[in-house]
């Protein structure tokens, strides 16, 4: 019994080093394309910015910045192989009910993801202006290249992510960590995080007004969570009872 949970192991490890190098090729490859059109990557990226004209410090700094929006366009690009690879992975693992509703939840994570992100985008427009504004005639300010970079992919991410609640909510749901009455009794500390978070990734000088326009999507998303786990529970509880009658 212990030789064969030991091949067991060292099945499930092999499994896992395979699945993780399609992984990491698809990335590769992904990202490789995504270099091939980093100058225009780069520009869609400039757009909010109004106009700046940024600048670089280092020998590196072109290579590096190219580099990291290609990267981050290359793991977006390769989600459904990589996404499967992580599925296949946890597949046996899984009810077959709970195969059935995965895909979903991976569809619809990508479609939540797109969203977030094209909703942070447009929020950079005024954002950035508000920024700029904050500095006195008697200072000039020359954006470093790197760092604007950096600022708008940390924004634009956490967006994406931060419009991954209902996935989120809905896994926890499904492994039984959550539930429908949990979540609609934390409901005011949930949105208490969500302020707190949309307050982090605003950075400006309006306490209130930027935070809630990231915040309200977000509350929107949580009771959305809120109805898909009922609907989870209440398609539960009709499985027990069916299994009860047979």
């Amino acid at each position: 019994m212990a030789e064969d949970n030991q091949m067991s192991l060292i099945g499930h490890l092999d499994e896992l080093r395979r699945r993780i190098m399609w992984a990491a090729l698809a990335i590769l490859i992904a990202t490789a394309a995504a270099f091939i059109f980093s100058d225009k990557l780069i520009k869609l990226v400039l757009l909010p910015s109004g106009g700046l004209q940024l600048n670089a410090f280092s020998i590196m700094d072109g290579f590096m910045i190219k580099w990291r929006v290609s990267l981050i366009a290359g793991i977006a690009v390769a989600f459904p192989i990589w996404a499967y690879q992580i599925y296949g992975f946890i597949k046996p693992g899984l009810y077959e009910h709970e195969q059935r509703a995965i895909f979903p939840v991976l569809l619809g994570s990508l479609v939540l993801f797109l969203i977030g992100v094209t909703f942070g985008y447009y929020l950079l427009y005024g954002m950035i202006r508000v920024l700029k504004t904050f500095f006195p005639p008697e200072v000039k300010f020359l954006p470093a290249a790197d760092d604007y970079i950096s600022f708008v992919i940390f924004f634009l991410l956490a967006c994406g992510i931060a419009f991954q609640l209902p996935s989120l909510l809905t896994i926890l749901v499904q492994l039984h960590i959550l539930n429908s009455k949990i979540l609609t009794k934390q409901r005011r500390i949930a949105y208490f995080i969500l302020f707190v978070f949309a307050e982090i990734i605003t950075p400006v000088s309006d306490p209130i007004v930027a935070p809630m326009t990231v915040m309200v999507p977000l509350i929107i998303l949580y009771e959305v969570s809120i109805i898909a786990a009922k609907r989870i529970e209440a398609g539960r509880e009709k499985r027990a009872k069916d299994i009860t009658v047979t």
